[in-house]
């Protein structure tokens, strides 16, 4: 079944109270009963194969038992045939079948029944008949009332019948889709978003994409965030996003963080009193200091930070000092000039964009594009935590700084990288950011997705919080249990389905879903696919590859970014390397040592590229030498009047 990806879906509304539907036909007894399941004996002549009855029932078959106050649904989770001792069929070859309780139609005084509710509230007694639900029932179950519901597949055990989800339901508190790889998540993930999209098109969804694939999955209504259009300045971070970022490990690196923590505040209080006279008269204030944290989002210059380091430099005389702020000196260069750090140190200037940034990433105003897939393939693998740190905090501070007037939905692809079971593995501040919004995020209108291949590499904590579970087909055991754990409703029997579960078919729990069931998701179009269906690796196999220059080309790539981005970058080599100034260097270059003993300084004139060197004022700020250039930089314009 395809879907067009437009405003004109139909709505969906529960049929209206109606009389009891027509009688099943039983097909078996209760002969036992518990607080959650019923175990019903199959009829003769259901077990007989040449009645021609036509009756079948299976593994997920819904069945109905009518207590006269209401019927109780319940899914078959097992069949069985009792033996005896020598092996033979005992009870005259009559079967058993386990049943799970899910549910109850209830019955109005006249014997109209009512909309499904959970739970029991009637249990059935003991020779209650047992009937597989008709198909009046099933809609009764399925098809949903006033709420905002959206269309997503059909129920396996009736094609005709839609499985519907509760969309403030389910992402009012959270949602997990989980299953093996090759089973069609991705398509999932998509296809439950545009669904959404069809029904709330000012909607705020924002979708981390690890591996690039759903760029092309929501039409024109998608914002895309590439690599080449990222932005997260570096004083975006947290104090803890900085210290992952520039210097790794804070246990092994511990004097570094602390050279951190203290001149942080000082580059930052630095540009803030040099961005204009009345910034500076501010920042007299007690209360404009306290802006100056190592927490605040407020801009600084790296040159800043560079600069208050090359003063301790100049100011300790002992040799075993100096090697923290060396370390850290040439850390900050490193992944300042990388060029895969471009979309957080690339900029020339600063500017305090946040509000831009915060506008663009969560779509405010949507202006038709409800959703934003930032594409994170081709991050330093050091630098995708943070990155995703960043994004997840910042989805969180606005919703709930917005006082629920903006809620945001979070959807967390490969969720098992950033938020691991193993306390020992990923980021902290990551897995805090997004725990924040698994348990907190309700509260202000912020939403989670929790997407995993592998449920049981996931912080346990953080999949109980999501109230909707699409449980996809999952082969390992512990993935199973992890699942069967985080909900109430997941037995150990209802698991045992997940393993044979086809693609594209799922076994729904939760909130979002009146009842929990099998559906197998509607196709597709095949213009909305995932870009990730894989290598057909025969077909590339079929035939040779000619040497027309392929490898040259793929190694011409590897290299394209690192030449451009180094191609002017002579001039600060020629400081860096020499280690001394030009004439007059205090003004250029903003290093208080002067050249070094035996070197001789660098005269202007010495270059025919002086012109270039003309000091400029930026923002009340002397441009130097040490402002940490990026790779490539045109010094015409970073130096030009």
């Amino acid at each position: 079944m395809a879907f067009a990806f437009d405003d004109t879906a139909a709505e969906i509304s529960a049929p209206d109270a109606s009389p009891a539907p027509d009688a099943a036909t039983p097909i078996g007894t209760v002969v036992e009963i518990t607080g959650s399941r019923a175990i019903a004996q199959l009829d003769h002549d259901v077990m007989a194969k040449d009645t021609g009855s036509g009756i079948n029932p299976h593994i997920g078959t819904m069945m109905s038992i009518d207590t006269g106050h209401s019927i109780v649904l319940g899914l078959i989770t097992s069949m069985s045939m009792p033996t005896a001792p020598n092996g033979a069929m005992a009870g005259g070859g009559v079967g058993r079948m386990n049943i799970e309780l899910v549910g109850e139609l209830l019955r109005e005084a006249d014997g109209y029944l009512k909309t499904c509710r959970r739970g029991v509230s009637v249990y059935p007694r003991l020779g209650d008949k047992v009937c597989p639900a008709t198909r009046e029932m099933l809609q009764k179950a399925y098809q949903y009332g006033d709420f905002n519901g959206a269309e997503i597949g059909v129920i396996n055990q009736d094609d005709t019948i839609p499985a519907v989800v509760k969309i403030d339901e389910m992402l009012g508190k959270h949602f997990a889709i989980v299953g093996s790889t090759g089973t069609g998540k991705s398509c999932v993930v998509a296809l439950i978003l545009r669904q959404v999209l069809i029904k709330n098109p000012n909607a705020h969804i924002v979708l981390l994409d690890p591996h690039n694939e759903y760029g092309s999955c929501f039409d024109d209504k998608v914002e895309l965030v590439t690599l080449k259009d990222l932005s997260l300045p570096f004083w975006f971070l947290t104090f803890e996003e900085v210290v992952e970022t520039l210097i790794g490990d804070p246990v092994k690196n511990a004097a570094e963080v602390e050279i951190l923590r203290d001149l942080i505040p000082v580059a930052k209080r630095q540009f803030g009193s040099n961005s204009s006279r009345a910034a500076a008269l501010l920042h007299k204030s007690g209360a404009k200091r306290a802006r100056y944290s190592v927490d605040i989002p407020t801009p600084y210059l790296i040159s800043d930070l560079v600069s208050l380091i090359d003063d301790q430099l100049g100011s300790l005389e002992k040799q075993n000092g100096l090697a923290p702020l060396k370390r850290l000196k040439s850390r900050i260069e490193s992944i300042s000039q990388d060029p895969r750090f471009e979309f957080m140190f690339g900029s020339l200037t600063i500017h305090d964009n946040l509000a831009r940034v915060l506008k663009r990433l969560f779509r405010i105003p949507v202006a038709g594009r409800p959703i934003t897939v930032i594409e994170l393939m081709g991050l330093p693998s050091e630098i995708v935590n943070v990155v995703v740190s960043v994004l997840s905090r910042l989805a969180f501070d606005v919703s709930m700084s917005s006082d629920g007037k903006i809620p945001i939905t979070f959807v967390c692809e490969e969720a098992h990288r950033y938020v691991p079971r193993d306390t020992a593995t990923g980021f902290e501040p990551t897995k805090r950011s997004i725990s924040r919004i698994a348990k907190e995020g309700r509260k202000y209108g912020a939403s989670l997705c929790i997407v995993s291949q592998r449920p049981g590499d996931l912080d346990p904590t953080i999949l109980s919080q999501c109230s909707t579970v699409f449980a996809m087909r999952l082969s390992n055991e512990r993935d199973q249990k992890i699942i069967q754990s985080a909900l109430s409703e997941a037995t150990a029997s209802m698991m045992e389905f997940l393993s044979s579960l086809g693609t594209r078919e799922s076994i729904a729990f939760g909130e979002g879903v009146t009842l929990p069931s099998r559906i197998s998701f509607m196709e597709l179009p095949q213009s909305a696919l995932p870009r990730g269906g894989g290598t057909k690796v025969t077909e590339a196999w079929s035939k040779d590859i000619s040497d027309d220059g392929h490898i040259e080309d793929i190694v011409e790539r590897w290299r394209l970014a690192a030449q451009e981005d180094h191609a002017g970058d002579t001039i600060a080599d020629a400081f860096e390397n020499m280690g001394e100034l030009p004439r007059g260097g205090d003004q250029y270059a903003g290093d208080r040592r002067g050249p070094e003993p035996g070197r001789r300084g660098l005269d202007f004139a010495d270059t025919a590229m002086s012109p270039a060197l003309t000091p400029m004022k930026t923002g009340g700020h002397d441009t130097k030498k040490r402002s940490l250039l990026k790779p490539g930089t045109d010094f015409s314009k970073r130096f030009g009047a």
